[in-house]
């Protein structure tokens, strides 16, 4: 079954398999990327939603869309905690290693090195995202930096398309990034968490895995793995 990952600007992005959406890290509102293209949080619709970590510029439109549309949010403990006080009562916690069984498949947490932290409130531990949806899996690695486990991750899941950031200062760039899609070893791999900004201001030229395909999306462009 064909799965469409749509990308949204920054680091969000909406998967389908024609029934069931995970929007991930919705940050929509204030995006200058999504704003640019025309993609509003209000036109965004989501059976559920999957959060990497706490820092606005993920969490985002989070509450509001999942308020609109009642979608399950899958993310860890402490942010999921966080967003319960704000009225948000469809939660899957989780935290990395483990994961939840979903109506679509599954999403696993996985370790992401990074901070978290949501209106100066320590958010737990940073994750990746590991959606198994259909017959794919797209790994979703967060904001991080590169680890060796990245390898251990992909001969696990095998995922079908990485999504990984470049921008660097606060996530890997380029070049960590393109050891990282050769570790994780998916077929395609698509950059993230670049340009939105000009302290990440990047070439994703850069971004050039050995034997793996790079899709570079427009904002609201998308593709089908």
């Amino acid at each position: 079954m064909p799965v469409s990952i749509r990308f949204l600007g920054h680091a969000a992005f909406s998967i389908t398999d024609g029934t069931h959406t995970v929007l991930v890290d919705p940050f929509i509102t204030g995006n200058p990327q999504a704003e640019a293209a025309g993609i509003t949080a209000d036109s965004l619709e989501a059976t559920h939603i999957a959060l990497t970590h706490g820092h606005e510029d993920h969490v985002g439109d989070t509450v509001s869309i999942a308020t609109r549309t009642g979608a399950t949010v899958i993310t860890g403990f402490e942010l999921a905690n966080l967003l319960g006080e704000k009225g948000l009562e469809n939660l899957e916690p989780a935290n990395p290693g483990g994961g939840v069984d979903l109506p679509f498949g599954r999403i696993s947490l996985t370790f992401a090195y990074h901070s978290s932290s949501f209106e100066g409130r320590y958010t737990g531990m940073p994750a990746g995202l590991m959606i198994r949806i259909g017959d794919r899996t797209i790994y979703h690695c967060g904001d991080t930096g590169l680890f060796g486990d990245m390898k251990l991750l992909g001969e696990i899941h095998k995922p079908d398309v990485a999504i990984i950031p470049i921008g660097d200062r606060f996530t890997m760039g380029p070049a960590d990034a393109t050891r990282a899609a050769e570790m994780i070893g998916a077929p395609v791999a698509i950059p993230c968490h670049w340009n939105t900004w000009p302290l990440i201001e990047q070439d994703p030229a850069n971004f050039a895995p050995a034997g793996v395909q790079v899709r570079i999306l427009e904002v609201d462009g998308a593709i089908e793995a």
